[in-house]
């Protein structure tokens, strides 16, 4: 790990089952010798359930720098959300849904801020999804809209001189490219998009999309990374940033 730089250690999609333990316990066991931060995009559990929040946990309590993380649709699958982020937290682990939640450390004389939620569907672009037609199709896009929101809301509010943004779901098409095209409306929605491009962020990270592309960047140019286990393939990516110009060195390097 550089001295110069901001180095953060992101990977989503860890999909815990409750016999994967010691797999995990070696991800992360020595992550504090190569980072600053470890980022979890989302789909931490298999289904939601309160025994692999648990023993995640136990995993997460025994990393040695700041853990922050997003729910993903994995996490709430079994309507169990505020009982693994309960778990988490408890363990440590700082878990965003955004509208109010956004933390700020100190690292290399400089503030860093990360803000986040777990995000919704809806597509992307001119093919994005609109609120017309029927009450159900209308309350699905006023889901991620709502999202966006969130993210909206915190960016304002968050005074850091590096920001970072985190989804589960993706904000941007190119990190999906990859998928069969009839999912992409359900991958995530360029109207999460909207809040990074108008006030500005350093990083977005998400996940969610295995099959999808590992880097991108919004229309403004702000670096996206699809940190899925399953597109990483190793045990976390490294993302290094020069501390004094904030820009990004090096990706992708092993866990």
């Amino acid at each position: 790990m550089a001295a110069d730089a901001l180095t953060l250690a992101v990977v989503g999609d860890l999909h815990w089952h409750v016999d994967q333990r010691p797999t995990f316990h070696h991800h992360f066991k020595s992550v504090h010798e190569v980072a600053d931060f470890l980022i979890l995009p989302g789909d931490l559990t298999g289904a939601g359930l309160s025994e692999e929040a648990r023993l995640l946990a136990e995993v997460l309590a025994k990393v040695r720098i700041p853990v922050i993380a997003v729910l993903g649709n994995h996490d709430v699958h079994t309507d169990n959300g505020p009982e693994v982020t309960r778990i988490l937290e408890d363990a440590g682990v700082r878990v965003l849904h955004g509208g109010g939640d956004a933390v700020t450390f100190t690292a290399h004389g400089m503030t860093v801020g990360f803000c986040g939620t777990k995000g919704f569907c809806g597509g992307f672009g001119a093919r994005c999804l609109t609120p017309f037609g029927e009450p159900a199709i209308k309350e699905f896009i006023a889901e991620t809209k709502e999202e966006a929101a969130r993210v909206d809301h915190d960016l304002r509010d968050l005074h850091a001189d590096f920001k970072v943004v985190i989804f589960h779901y993706s904000p941007i098409e190119t990190t999906v490219q990859g998928e069969p095209r009839e999912l992409y409306p359900f991958l995530g929605s360029s109207l999460l998009c909207e809040p990074v491009d108008k006030l500005g962020a350093n990083l977005v990270v998400h996940g969610h999309a295995h099959l999808g592309a590992e880097r991108g960047h919004t229309e403004s140019g702000i670096p996206v990374r699809n940190v899925a286990l399953p597109v990483l393939k190793r045990s976390y990516a490294i993302l290094e940033f020069a501390a004094e110009t904030r820009v990004m060195r090096a990706t992708g390097t092993d866990g």
